[in-house]
């Protein structure tokens, strides 16, 4: 009996240690970086994730660091296919704890759309900070551009996608 005791005990201890290193594997949340150059994007609203106050404030560098993603695509606002380069919406609203349904974007100009959270899930939309490999000045949509895949899918291609679509984007409100 004694000895039945015994290899529970190191049993349960085995597991117990087991757990403690695959949650040591696991990543952790981390906290948002303060941003060292200018700020070229914040979010507000229902967001976990904040690096001044209530919001979450991005730099160029800090955009760069996220997984980033290309794609090209016609758009009514070019006369050639144009390749976008940058982290997908999704990985922009996972780091910084978005938990809202609608997403307001605002430009620098105060062009406002909304844009529904799910969008970032079921489509590859990307927050691009490169048009064609080369950052965009303001006066070519830039610095960053919300941009959908148009040509990947047929439903992208409608009114409805382009005006969710915003260049010289700032801000972006999680409601």
């Amino acid at each position: 009996m004694h000895t039945s005791i015994s290899v529970a005990r190191l049993v349960a201890r085995g597991l117990a240690m087991a757990v403690i290193a695959v949650a040591m594997t696991l990543p952790q949340a981390q906290a948002l970086d303060k941003p060292t150059g200018t700020v070229v994007l914040t979010i507000d609203g229902a967001i976990s994730q904040t690096n001044n106050g209530s919001q979450a404030q991005f730099d160029m560098a800090m955009l760069e660091k996220l997984p980033q993603h290309s794609f090209s695509t016609q758009t009514p606002w070019y006369p050639s296919a144009v390749t976008f380069t940058g982290p997908l919406l999704r990985d922009v609203l996972a780091a910084v704890g978005a938990k809202g349904k609608n997403i307001t974007a605002v430009a620098l100009n105060d062009y406002k759309t909304e844009i529904p959270i799910d969008d970032a899930t079921r489509h590859d939309v990307i927050v691009a900070r490169l048009m064609n490999n080369r950052p965009m000045r303001v006066r070519e949509k830039g610095p960053l551009f919300i941009v959908y895949p148009f040509d990947t899918k047929a439903e992208l291609r409608s009114e409805l996608y382009y005006n969710r679509a915003a260049w010289q984007l700032h801000i972006l409100r999680i409601r």
